[in-house]
């Protein structure tokens, strides 16, 4: 697989119903969906900058059964980038991204030098199982970032994804295709919640 392809995949896992699909369309779309529907796996393309140029990421939205082995693993090991979600409402989809993590260190090797995200999501709900500290801790474990997002109320939605490519060392991404804007530009824009989409 050549290094610098012009797609840049990133794969998004996690158990049924915490939210994958809500999270990435949310992003690609803008979109939010009330009802819940059982994803086996998605692709969506948008367009990011890339090394002063533009490229594809590529987000491939998994499904959060563990019927398809052989597809998680090819997602694994064609994926550059993960993000890997569970809901703030259930401990045990927590508990669902140790495997995927494992097979991630297995597949990948040296997962210090791969951006991984783990997410938790629907922070917008009363009922929490899970804490905050608790998902810092394990990332702190797993030696990756952490955010809480809610696809529902679109928020850190953007940041999630912009983090992630930040996360990136051997090239620089951003969601802004203007390659032109400054750090100091962009910086303030993030902080305004500001971001154009191509």
């Amino acid at each position: 697989m050549p290094e610098q392809s012009n797609d840049y995949r990133v794969v998004v896992f996690g158990a049924a119903g915490v939210g994958k699909s809500s999270l990435v369309l949310r992003f690609v779309k803008g979109t939010f969906r009330e009802t819940y529907v059982p994803t086996i796996e998605d692709t969506y393309r948008q367009v990011i900058s890339c090394d002063k140029s533009v490229c594809t990421l590529q987000i491939t939205d998994t499904t959060g059964s563990h019927q398809f082995p052989a597809m998680q693993r090819l997602s694994i090991s064609k994926g550059h980038a993960f993000i890997l979600v569970y809901s703030v409402t259930s401990r045990q989809s927590l508990e669902d991204l140790h495997p995927i993590f494992e097979q991630i260190c297995q597949i990948k090797g040296d997962v210090q030098k791969i951006p991984i995200m783990l997410v938790g999501n629907k922070s917008d709900e009363p009922q929490r199982e899970l804490d905050a500290s608790e998902g810092q801790a394990l990332a702190g474990k797993w030696k990756c970032s952490f955010m809480e997002t809610s696809a529902k109320m679109n928020y850190n939605v953007q940041e999630l994804f912009q983090e992630l490519l930040n996360l990136e060392k051997r090239r620089t991404m951003s969601l802004q295709v203007d390659g032109k804007k400054a750090k100091q530009q962009k910086k303030k824009d993030k902080l305004q919640g500001k971001c154009s989409m191509m």
